[in-house]
């Protein structure tokens, strides 16, 4: 199985990827929903087998991943547990 991550903030997809295990899997740092959905596609066409994103997608950016790879491929969304949501809130605002 070929896996990506992708994960959002102050990144350039273009310079911020790395992968492990020949390319089975991959992380992606992209600066918006617009370039993840450009990642998506290109992920894609090169074979992936799923995309997981971070939780800085919101719903409305992992649908958007959805629909760029024509709901074709599984896409992930990291949560976290609400128990935690005033660590997350500290750190990330």
């Amino acid at each position: 199985m070929k896996f990506a991550f992708l994960i959002m903030g102050e990144f350039d997809s273009e310079k911020d990827r790395q992968s492990i295990h020949g390319g089975v899997a991959q992380i992606i740092g992209v600066s918006n929903i617009e370039e993840a959905c450009r990642e998506a596609k290109q992920l894609q066409r090169e074979g992936i087998d799923c995309i997981e994103v971070c939780g800085a997608f919101g719903e409305k950016g992992v649908e958007a991943v959805i629909q760029a790879t024509d709901n074709q491929i599984p896409v992930g969304y990291v949560v976290h547990l609400p128990k935690q949501d005033k660590l997350f809130q500290a750190l990330f605002g």
